[in-house]
């Protein structure tokens, strides 16, 4: 049976637990909703592959002591100018663009922005859902920026989250790769910085790669616009539910060499989670192939 290295995304700290620890409870975790996927997509009779977290939350912060971490706040006005700018991209490439002179009221530009991007996904749910939504897209808008930041300032912080990846992939001789979020980002530079790593799945879920603000920070850096393919992957497929505002520009804005692109429903309220894609059927009948192995 396989072994699936999976590289998660934002948000995924585990307070007082060690990393090894939060490894094999995001492992189990994952195991029982791409359990769920199979059984969704008619392959229940598919054996579960071994699941292997490769976990790095840890090495995003600068001092980790487990009893004191904190989720944060996760809203917009924790943003720095910079970030802020950086959202600005994202919703605009979302396709929402800034409020004209007195158009927010009440709100800040930012706030109205993303409330205005709600209303164009889910324009019939009820208000106090559609409120909801707008607070979710908010953390998640807020803990990408803040995260990606984390992840890309300090090159030797860089480097190690990068090894921890490879790592895990030698070290269990996986032959897939599940990158969900952020992970994306990490995966790929991962596989670009350790090019004796090779795989035949590059499965990428709920990717923003292409978001301007990230490209911009990628090593290797895209050339004229374009991503280089990561030198040991023999197949890439990217995953992006409808709904899931942190995968745009959708297929990755064109500007990365994937295979296969496609797209799926995980659920209003679900949009963008890593148990949320593994629980669907298109993520399961990717992986399908490659479970017995």
């Amino acid at each position: 049976m396989g072994t699936v290295v999976l590289v998660h995304g934002i948000g995924n700290l585990v307070r007082g637990a060690s990393p090894e620890q939060a490894a094999e409870l995001k492992a189990a975790a994952a195991a029982d909703r791409l359990r769920k996927g199979l059984s969704a997509a008619g392959l229940s009779h598919v054996p579960l592959p071994g699941l292997v977290m490769a976990y790095y939350a840890h090495q995003l912060t600068d001092d980790y002591r487990p009893e004191r971490q904190s989720a944060g706040r996760g809203v917009l006005e924790d943003l720095t100018s910079a970030q802020e700018g950086e959202a600005w991209e994202w919703l605009e490439t979302a396709g929402v663009a800034r409020p004209r002179e007195g158009q927010a009221g009440m709100l800040s530009p930012l706030r109205w922005a993303v409330d205005r991007l709600v209303e164009q996904r889910a324009g019939d749910a009820q208000p106090a859902a559609r409120k909801r939504l707008a607070e979710l897209l908010s953390r998640l808008v807020v803990a990408t920026l803040q995260d990606t930041d984390a992840y890309t300032s300090r090159p030797a912080r860089r480097e190690a989250v990068r090894a921890t990846v490879a790592q895990a992939v030698r070290e269990h001789g996986a032959r897939v790769v599940v990158a969900h979020s952020l992970g994306s980002v990490v995966a790929y530079e991962t596989l670009h910085a350790h090019p004796d790593v090779d795989i035949d799945l590059l499965l990428t879920l709920g990717s923003p790669l292409g978001l301007p603000a990230i490209m911009r920070k990628l090593e290797p850096e895209p050339v004229d616009g374009r991503g280089a393919r990561p030198p040991g992957v023999r197949h890439w497929v990217n995953i992006a539910d409808v709904g899931d505002l942190l995968a745009v520009p959708r297929e990755l804005g064109g500007a990365f060499p994937v295979d296969v692109h496609a797209t799926t429903d995980i659920g209003l309220f679900d949009p963008h989670t890593l148990g949320g894609y593994l629980a669907a059927g298109l993520t399961a009948a990717a992986l399908a192939p490659h479970c017995a192995d």
